[in-house]
């Protein structure tokens, strides 16, 4: 379980993945396709060809010139660390009986879910105008958690999707208290196909993005400047000197699939990406 959760930061850095506590569970359980992003195809738990048996990738410093650009831009929330070392008690998927690997991967994808869900719970309660639903954010956090803490078994009968649309219906009351403050139109592109969009110096305060596909859309010197980004795709988007300062539900799988710059402004719960070309 995860300790601490009543301190936003602190919160945070346990909702990161850390490969050094995992048994390299998103090589194994996570399917993928031959595709920009993949290399080659791989089932879901199959162990990917690159992973080594000390569960470490063994192109990990080359995956993007391998065409892997799939594997960089992923991030499990902290969820492998969980599966491998709580849920399974530090228990091997390659030492172990072949039902407890096949249980791993059914495991992982739904704990993956249930950190996604408390990173952005974390978020929420970071937010001061979303001071009118700390309580019940407080509520959802508690029990996502408790959840993690769950029994193989009980993970991997849960409906994940049904508890998503319990806390989505608290995200996005949030969503509109943290963007009633906002000066400007605070336009609704909620789910907007924006693929390849034109979106140069917009003013994008205050927006919803929600769930918008953003891929290779130019938002180069964009304003998103208090804009929700929950579920928004920004693969391969430009957000070359864009602020995305108060931006929030902006995870750091989102921003790894994107393209940035030294200019670009970011929230303080993410991480300028290494692979962005740095610009003065």
């Amino acid at each position: 379980m995860l300790n601490g959760m009543g301190d936003h930061q602190a919160g945070r850095a346990e909702l990161r993945g850390d490969c050094e506590r995992c048994f390299g569970l998103c090589c194994v359980a996570l399917p993928f396709a031959a595709s920009a992003d993949f290399a080659v195809d791989k089932a879901a738990g199959t162990p990917c060809r690159n992973l080594r048996e000390d569960h470490r990738c063994g192109i990990h410093a080359r995956l993007r010139q391998k065409g892997f650009t799939g594997c960089t831009v992923y991030d499990c929330f902290g969820a492998g660390q969980q599966v491998s070392q709580i849920t399974f008690g530090g228990q091997d998927w390659r030492t172990g009986p072949p039902e407890r690997a096949r249980r791993m991967v059914d495991v992982f994808p739904v704990v993956r879910q249930l950190h996604e869900l408390l990173w952005y719970l974390t978020e929420a309660l970071a937010l001061p105008a979303a001071r009118p639903v700390h309580a019940e954010l407080r509520k959802a956090l508690e029990k996502t958690e408790a959840l993690t803490a769950g029994t193989p078994e009980e993970l991997a009968g849960l409906d994940v999707a049904a508890h998503r649309q319990e806390v989505n219906v608290l995200l996005l009351r949030t969503s509109e208290l943290a963007r009633a403050g906002t000066k400007g139109r605070r336009k609704d592109r909620r789910g907007a196909d924006l693929m390849g969009a034109r979106l140069k110096g917009a003013d994008l305060r205050g927006a919803s993005l929600r769930g918008a596909c953003l891929i290779a859309a130019d938002l180069t010197g964009a304003d998103l400047r208090g804009a929700d980004l929950i579920g928004a795709d920004l693969r391969d988007a430009d957000l070359t000197d864009a602020d995305l300062t108060g931006a929030f539900f902006l995870t750091q799988p989102q921003l790894n699939a994107a393209r940035g710059s030294a200019g670009t402004r970011l929230p303080r719960s993410v991480t300028r990406p290494g692979h962005w070309t740095a610009q003065v």
